[in-house]
């Protein structure tokens, strides 16, 4: 069984206020009252002189269940929600598999999910350490992307990205955050992502929370839960009012989705389930036994949930 061995988060320093990149962003005083009234949006977090390999290797360096087990690493992977965030020839991870001193594992990228590869990479590097046999091997997954280009910056009327990252130890084996579940679905009307016309941007916002409620549910029926058992939901942190109207929908209460980072670190690509289950951690919103979900959704649209035993 796939489980989460470690988890470690990066939150660089500086913190940004969303109306400070009014003009960036070409946003009107509307559009910014709307983020950050209706959306609970405040502030983003960047690291201005760090590039995406430092990204990674500061969530690295606080992975403290890597130390002398090197050795184990048979992949690395970096889930990302961008096809190119480096220009020809340069490669982050393999750079980061470098520093690491990780030559002898496996090193690529997934993309094809979005904002929703990390749950992804979790699975797929479950699927690939089953199939080598050995019991002790591990996948050290990353995730989180910089903001260097406008695009990257914001999902237009929906959310502000910033730029945390996440580190992920997984094994086959492991007596908590046990993977219980994963569910997935894709909707391929909606794969021009960013480029969707009017119309359908619209009809893309009018399935999201029925489509993702439906997700969220096959995960928890594939564990053998209803959504009552859910102690916790780690979302992605597109915005606040996105799980108001979820919660609504599929009779969840609003207190069991941890949305305690959506105002202060924006939408952190894939990072996000994965800072979240940090934060979450370290304010004692998990115990021993419980069990909890991760979601995400990807533009293009993916759509994601993976249930876990903490």
């Amino acid at each position: 069984m796939i489980s989460l061995q470690a988890v470690a988060s990066y939150l660089p320093s500086q913190s940004v206020p969303i109306r400070s990149m009014q003009d960036a962003l070409g946003l009107t005083d509307a559009q910014i009252k709307v983020f950050e009234r209706f959306y609970g949006l405040s502030h983003i977090l960047r690291d201005p002189d760090g590039t995406v390999v430092d990204l990674m290797l500061a969530a690295a360096g606080k992975l403290d269940a890597l130390r002398g087990r090197e050795h184990l690493v048979r992949y690395v992977i970096q889930a990302r929600t961008m096809p190119v965030i480096a220009p020809y020839p340069v490669n982050p991870i393999h750079d980061v598999r470098a520093f690491l001193g990780l030559e002898h594992a496996e090193a690529f990228a997934v993309h094809n999910h979005a904002c929703a590869s990390g749950l992804l990479a979790v699975e797929l590097s479950g699927r690939l350490l089953a199939a080598d046999g050995d019991p002790d091997a591990l996948a050290l997954i990353f995730t989180g992307e910089k903001t260097f280009t406008p695009a990257a910056q914001t999902v237009p009327g929906t959310a502000v990205n910033g730029e945390g990252s996440a580190a992920i130890l997984v094994g086959l084996d492991g007596d908590r955050d046990r993977v219980l579940s994963y569910a997935t679905h894709t909707d391929g009307r909606f794969s021009a992502g960013l480029s969707l016309s009017d119309e359908a941007a619209a009809e893309f916002q009018q399935i999201y929370p029925e489509t993702l409620a439906a997700v969220l549910n096959e995960a928890v029926e594939k564990a053998g839960l209803t959504l009552g058992d859910l102690a916790l939901v780690l979302p992605h942190n597109v915005n606040r009012v996105s799980w108001v109207r979820l919660c609504k929908l599929i009779g969840l209460p609003l207190d069991r989705v941890f949305l305690d980072n959506v105002p202060v670190t924006g939408h952190c690509f894939c990072a996000d389930p994965f800072l979240n289950y940090q934060s979450a951690k370290e304010l004692g919103r998990l115990q021993p036994g419980d069990h909890y979900l991760m979601a995400a959704v990807g533009l293009g649209a993916t759509f994601s949930a993976m249930v876990f035993q903490h």
